[in-house]
């Protein structure tokens, strides 16, 4: 009974979390529905606006994830993630008040700076909470807010741009400002109400650790260093193999709506809706098949099956890429939607497999180096890439259908080929960490 009700308060906590994961990607996706305005208020490129998606926002957050991480695995992950929550959803309202393309590329900056906090921390305190044969499942669940909020970030932007119109508008003590800028307020400001929801959840206690060794509960950099080197294989292949199926995935969330507008000739509203719905549908289902798919080979006794899990995912998502290069917008929508099932599945599998290969008193600090490498790669050259395409390459705004192809096909290629990789050492890596444990 007593494991019942803790297992209650693990899932409301996970409902927390994933709500401030989803304000998180609400903050960072809303520029793909802004080229247009953007581009016209700034007088900026394709590649100058991958620059504002992504390696912007890339930047500090994935540098920062890092130090963040070693916090966590020795502060408070509750506080953490509050102040983190406050700083993007402030910094993201700035964005609202940026009068040149370089006052709002160091705004989305800030927005790095805050969300760089969550996640480290998150995976960290997910872990504590959930049992392992429920860790794949509850870790897909937390990474649904990756394309619940890119999906609703897309719908909301529709929704807000036609209520508001084109026309500049005046704003007491700051003056005159672009209409698509108010969108900023509209979705920064309401995340300083999740800080209070953070406030309702109690830090859990640390799994695996002798509360009564103080030093047992921090790592040195030395450990991590010896541990990375043990298990190196695994670790690359995993953390490479995310990194470029988030970059295949970035590619298509920030660009598929501009897309639809340039070569099948959509309006704005009909593009960021049609996309908004198939991402956060299809991406959703398949985040949360993943993480399901790979705790049932687990009961079936698969070692590495939250690896296995998602190469399968990333294998058949190669297929799907090609859906972009069709004349016809129907075939095209299909396949997007495919493409977003199956380039989601290995994200709560992935994020899951790798606390299940690392000690406790270092998993916030491997969960950082994982982010660091997906998201330096993934989401600051993802989008920046179909930019260049455009500008360097074709030189033709209307080939972003062929800019967008090359990204994600060759992101899925490299993604299932690094995580194919990854198998075997995986199955080693987890009989170290037994071993590592009892020795400890």
């Amino acid at each position: 009974m007593k494991e019942q009700s803790s297992l209650r308060y693990a899932w409301y906590v996970l409902g927390i979390l994933l709500l401030a994961y989803i304000s998180s990607f609400i903050d960072r996706q809303i520029l793909a529905l802004l080229v247009k305005p953007i581009k016209a208020s700034f007088g900026i490129s394709d590649t100058q606006m991958g620059l504002l998606m992504g390696l912007s926002f890339a930047l500090f957050y994935t540098f920062l994830g890092i130090p963040i991480g070693i916090m966590a695995d020795r502060m408070s992950r509750k506080k953490i993630i509050g102040w983190g929550i406050a700083i993007w959803s402030l910094m993201t309202a700035l964005c609202g008040l940026a009068g040149s393309f370089s006052m709002l590329f160091w705004a989305r900056v800030g927005v790095g700076v805050g969300e760089a906090a969550l996640s480290p921390a998150a995976y960290s305190m997910i872990s504590d909470y959930f049992p392992k044969k429920k860790l794949g499942t509850a870790m897909s669940i937390y990474n649904m807010g990756v394309y619940l909020g890119s999906g609703i970030s897309i719908l909301l932007g529709a929704a807000i741009r036609a209520m508001i119109g084109q026309e500049n508008i005046q704003l007491p003590f700051v003056g005159e400002i672009f209409s698509w800028q108010v969108i900023f307020f509209y979705i920064g400001l309401p995340g300083l109400l999740i800080v209070l929801l953070v406030q309702s959840i109690k830090e859990p206690k640390r799994k695996e650790l002798d509360s009564d060794r103080e030093s047992a509960s921090k790592a040195t950099l030395k450990e991590i260093i010896a541990y990375f080197k043990a298990n190196k294989r695994t670790f690359l292949s995993l953390n490479f193999g995310m990194a470029f199926m988030a970059f295949a995935s970035y590619a298509g969330i920030y660009w598929v709506p501009t897309f639809l507008n340039r070569v099948h000739g959509w309006n704005d509203t009909k593009a960021g809706v049609t996309f908004g719905l198939l991402v956060t549908v299809f991406s959703t289902l398949g985040v949360i098949s993943g993480g399901r798919y790979a705790d049932y080979l687990s009961k079936k006794g698969v070692v590495n099956a939250k690896m296995k899990a998602s190469y399968i995912g990333m294998s058949i998502a190669i297929l799907c890429t090609i859906g972009v290069l069709f004349p016809n917008p129907n075939a095209t929508i299909a396949f997007i939607g495919l493409f977003c099932f199956f380039s989601s599945f290995p994200y709560g599998s992935a994020t899951a497999a790798i606390q299940e290969i690392v000690p406790n008193n270092m998993r916030a600090i491997f969960s950082a180096f994982f982010l660091f490498v997906v998201n330096i790669i993934g989401l600051g050259l993802g989008p920046l890439s179909v930019g260049f395409f455009n500008d360097a390459v074709f030189h033709d705004p209307l080939k972003i259908n062929y800019s967008i192809f090359i990204a994600q096909m060759s992101g899925c290629v490299i993604s299932a080929a690094a995580l194919f990789i990854g198998l075997k050492p995986f199955i080693r890596s987890v009989d170290y960490l037994k071993k590592h444990l009892t020795v400890a």
